[in-house]
């Protein structure tokens, strides 16, 4: 891939809000292999592929938004590992590292991550994000629709193996996996890796009523709390979780509660997605396309809408979950990146 054309550094980002923007995530691909039912319906519609930024527009527009400032990048889908040439995109951001970018990371499904761990360790990731909502086998199957959880779990080996830190992500559901919360915490104690908790958010279309497996982490808390030796862990990311520590071991918990805890005051992230679209706020419809820009006015225009995307990040998000309810955005979460 060939390096981006210098053009003049632009202001930091700031929003009107007076948030510094310093974190990006990419969603490469709006596709996956695996469906999970909280996510996605089970016949989806994708993009089509010549809908969707390239490569090389990704790691250019990547680029402009660490010369204004951005830290870390998150490499995220739908299952951005499915994507073809993926690796040659981590390595070009790998590039980065040190020079502006402080961290290269990745969410994944962990169903690819056995082939690619240590690729994605020799580009300069040092950590990522699996999302794995159950260990036992027919319930993984059950959530996802046809997963395999060994499949998974040897990802998550290979993954520690190569030398990455791994924290798991699990959407909270009630009645389907509400009794392994805990079991996962203490798995997660015994493997060296962390924990962060998601209440499930209402992002796309989905062929189940989220109301029927919405958990409030508040509940899954007070239980945990009475099970483990938690201690308030201050560290701030800017991003959406709050995090405990487990005391006497290395483990950390977050909690993401978009539902029952409001987070957004310290937002410092924004989205691109698949198909150029940079997306302020996961729960708004409001965005400016960055794929017109960098195809007809190059990178000159892409800043000059950054800046422009600036004026649209809002406040907070507004997200609700109620019985027969429209999700609050009609694109799925595999569009924006999660």
């Amino acid at each position: 891939m060939a390096s981006a054309v210098p053009v003049s550094v632009p202001e930091k980002l700031v929003d009107r809000h007076g948030r510094a923007i310093t974190y990006l995530r990419i969603s490469v691909t709006d596709r996956c292999d695996l469906r999970c039912r909280y996510c996605m319906a089970e016949q989806m519609t994708f993009l089509p592929r010549a809908a969707l930024l390239d490569l090389e527009e990704i790691a250019l527009i990547a680029e402009r938004f660490i010369a204004r400032g951005v830290t870390k990048i998150r490499l995220t889908g739908g299952e951005p590992l499915v994507r073809r040439d993926m690796l040659e995109l981590v390595a070009r951001l790998g590039r980065s590292l040190g020079h502006g970018l402080d961290e290269l990371t990745l969410t994944t499904n962990g169903t690819r991550l056995a082939q690619h761990a240590e690729a994605l360790f020799d580009a300069g990731v040092r950590r990522l994000n699996v999302s794995m909502d159950s260990r036992d086998a027919a319930t993984f199957r059950h959530i996802t629709r046809h997963g395999d959880i060994e499949q998974v779990l040897g990802g998550i080996r290979a993954a520690a193996e190569a030398g990455l830190a791994v924290k798991i992500n699990m959407v909270a559901l009630n009645g389907l996996n509400d009794q392994e919360i805990a079991p996962m915490l203490a798995w997660c104690i015994d493997q060296g890796h962390d924990l962060t908790l998601i209440e499930t958010m209402p992002l796309g279309q989905i062929d189940e009523d989220r109301a029927d497996r919405f958990l409030p982490l508040t509940r899954v808390f007070d239980d945990l709390r009475a099970r483990f030796d938690l201690k308030f862990d201050n560290r701030s990311t800017g991003g959406p979780a709050r995090y405990w520590r487990v005391a006497s071991t290395a483990t950390r918990l977050g909690l993401i509660s978009p539902l029952t805890g409001n987070f957004c005051a310290s937002c410092n992230r924004v989205r691109l997605s698949t198909d150029g679209k940079l997306h302020m706020c996961l729960g708004h419809d409001d965005s400016v396309d960055l794929r017109a820009a960098i195809r007809s006015g190059g990178l000159a225009e892409v800043d000059a809408r950054i800046s422009e995307a600036l004026d649209l990040k809002p406040a907070a998000h507004d997200f609700r979950i109620e019985r027969g309810a429209a999700p609050a955005v009609a694109r799925h979460m595999s569009v924006t990146g999660g």
